[in-house]
């Protein structure tokens, strides 16, 4: 087994080893076989990034990428198998998301084509849809574009202002854009490529309006020309992704037969006459919008990726590159070595382990779902919720670690070759990708307070008081994930027993779940007038609590990853990796309570004593974990045509290497030239 490097324990000739190989294997996870032929597509020369390229060649690169994802079948794996998939949807989006290693524009345009618009299809079709839709999808025959988001709303769909009107005489929809702010807008295949587009439009017939609902819409003949009644703009230079044509559509008078309505939840008749499944607006709405979760699943999954190849990147720079003299007069000082240096690192790749251990849960309670082993209600309501928790934390921490990564690599770090500003750029829309961050935090808290409101309706206040959820652990993908520990801390006395103390995990469980539990306690009652009151002051209400909703969400978020990377170590059987592992998951945790540390002396879990003890312990643990870093980081997996870093091949080391020798031999042959202030030779 691949064992590489170690740290010797104190006063004891033992050394602690990680088993890369192991743990290499065990990050790869379910899915673990379908990422590694994943992997191996993206290793491909042809389906890389090619730095320099204008935006027409890149544009023009990544649509015939596109084509060998399609030879390779790497695409596919989501759609029926009577079509030619493997209705394997837990497979699908693990292959998908490592395809950010060769150009997140390939990533996200493939994305576009099969994840939402095929996705869109197959999910909110029937089966003359698929028959009849779907092959020319697949195939790429039908590029096409996901038309949801207009330049008016975004991530409120259900405000959209484009219409799809029925006209009983000629059994069509008439699609309209009535105004500017309802074209669409952002639409990866808007501006060049596609030729048809799944469109969300106000469904109103009979002159009523039974809400969004989703179209199939040509949109340019065989040459490219828009059909009529069509028009568009392309969105242009942007920050980043500029492999993807990015554009904007209008609609005017469009007609399309009643078939085109993609019709599961909702169809209407020759007659007009509308019929539904699912009698309540708006639970049809989110039920048709649920089944489109895959997108923020594998955004998270994606991000995580991201973050991983900028921590290859900046440790294996930091392990190689020397600056400062300190101990030698040949030697300078190995980046990493320096404590400084091991902060800015170390505490990342806590995060991106637990990012990575969660990224699993999540994408196995989505396969549960969509393979319809585990299809309730109350699973696609959790499914739902935990994609919007984990989607916004893994996303900001792939732009916070790129960042981080880019300025530990110096000059180095800014230039294309070595990747991370092209990733920074590319991965900063991730962030408001299916849905701003901040709008999914916000749906996170209202099923937080809905939980909350619903086991204690009518309750009391020292019922409210004594609310608790006392789930185990292991249940972060069960319900809300709230723990019962509003408990103060103690403190114990010594330094020695206080650090014990927060190591301890039920300590760290008490401490990050309680904050969860008081905090959406807290917002609840501040809320609670509001379920009394008008509408226009229940509004006011939310908003002047809303900070306070979107933090409770975020620090439940933290608790699901933490509570992710906890249950993954109960599956680690080789004490040595489990206990860097076990150091890797505490310095999460006690990273977390460090952030938040105000909130827990002003709300009285942690003594002053025993808060001040909290950073020592995390710079012991960064210490600790130095000598583990380039392990932790090979364990990703990622190989250097997936890196395509220069200054991650060993060429730093070189150099390091050839400058060592040279002084090493002026120094022997005594031709070195003297230091200014030196004594004279004799």
């Amino acid at each position: 087994m691949a064992m590489t490097t170690a740290t010797r324990t104190k006063n004891s000739t033992a050394v602690t080893r990680v088993d890369t190989e192991w743990l290499g294997r065990y990050l790869l996870g379910t899915w673990a076989d379908v990422r590694l032929k994943a992997r191996d597509l993206a290793a491909l020369p042809e389906l890389q990034r090619v730095e320099g390229q204008s935006v027409a060649e890149h544009r023009a690169t990544v649509f015939g990428q596109l084509k060998i994802l399609v030879e390779h079948r790497g695409v596919l794996r989501a759609f029926p198998k009577s079509l030619g998939g493997d209705d394997d949807h837990g497979g699908n989006i693990a292959g998908f998301e490592e395809l950010v290693t060769a150009d997140p524009s390939l990533q996200i345009k493939s994305g576009v084509q099969w994840g939402l618009f095929g996705a869109a299809v197959l999910h909110l079709g029937t089966e003359r849809h698929h028959e009849t839709l779907l092959p020319d999808i697949m195939s790429l025959a039908v590029p096409g574009a996901f038309a949801m988001t207009e330049t008016g709303h975004g991530s409120d769909v259900a405000s959209i202002g484009t219409t799809a009107t029925y006209d009983e005489e000629t059994a069509e929809f008439v699609i309209d854009t009535p105004f500017r702010g309802a074209w669409k807008d952002y639409l990866g295949n808007g501006a060049q490529h596609g030729t048809a587009a799944v469109l969300f439009a106000q469904l109103i017939t009979r002159g009523t309006n039974h809400g969004v609902h989703a179209f199939y819409v040509p949109l340019r003949d065989e040459s490219g020309t828009f059909l009529p009644g069509v028009g568009g703009d392309d969105d242009g230079l942007k920050g980043g992704l500029n492999g993807i044509d990015n554009g904007r559509l209008h609609f005017t008078a469009v007609r399309i037969p009643r078939t085109n309505l993609l019709n599961r939840y909702g169809d209407v008749a020759p007659d007009g006459g509308y019929t539904s499944s699912i009698a309540s607006p708006g639970r049809r709405f989110f039920t048709m919008l649920g089944t489109l979760v895959q997108g923020r699943v594998s955004l998270d999954g994606a991000s995580v990726a991201a973050a991983k190849i900028a921590l290859a990147i900046a440790v294996r720079y930091g392990n190689e590159r020397r600056q400062f003299n300190a101990a030698s007069d040949i030697d300078e000082e190995v980046l990493l070595d320096y404590r400084l240096h091991q902060h800015r690192l170390m505490p990342l790749l806590a995060t991106t382990y637990a990012a990575s251990f969660a990224h699993e849960q999540l994408l196995t309670k989505f396969d549960g779902v969509f393979s319809g082993a585990h299809d309730t209600d109350a699973d696609r309501q959790d499914l739902e919720t935990l994609a919007a928790a984990l989607k916004p934390l893994s996303t900001w921490h792939a732009l916070d670690t790129l960042q981080e990564a880019r300025e530990a690599c110096g000059g180095a770090g800014f230039l294309a070759e070595n990747r991370l500003t092209g990733l920074r750029a590319d991965l900063d829309v991730y962030a408001t990708f299916e849905g701003d961050n901040h709008v999914l935090l916000q749906l996170v808290a209202k099923r937080l307070l809905t939980d909350y409101a619903r086991r204690f309706k009518a309750a009391d206040v020292g019922s409210l008081a004594r609310y608790a959820v006392g789930q185990a652990a292991g249940m972060t993908v069960n319900g809300t994930g709230l723990r019962s520990l509003a408990q103060n801390v103690s403190d114990l006395g010594s330094t020695a027993r206080q650090v014990g103390h927060l190591r301890d995990e039920a300590t760290q469980r008490e401490l990050l779940a309680g904050r969860v539990e008081a905090m959406v306690a807290d917002v609840a009652g501040r809320l609670r007038p509001a379920a009394k009151a008008a509408k226009a002051e229940g509004a006011r209400l939310f908003n002047e609590n809303q900070v306070a909703v979107i933090e409770a969400a975020r620090a439940h978020a933290e608790l699901l990853q933490w509570e992710a990377f906890t249950e993954a170590l109960t599956g680690i059987a080789d004490d040595d990796t489990r206990k860097v592992l076990t150091w890797l998951r505490d310095l999460f945790g006690l990273g977390l309570i460090h952030k938040h540390l105000a909130w827990y002396l002003i709300n009285g879990r942690l003594s002053p004593k025993r808060a001040s003890s909290v950073e020592p312990y995390i710079d012991r643990l960064v210490a600790r974990l130095r000598s583990h870093a380039q392990d932790l980081v090979d364990s990703f997996g990622y190989r250097p045509e997936h890196i395509r870093a220069a200054i991650a091949t060993g060429a730093e080391a070189a150099r390091q290497s050839e400058a060592r020798d040279y002084y090493a031999a002026q120094a022997a042959s005594g031709t070195a030239p003297a230091a200014e202030k030196s004594p004279p030779r004799a």
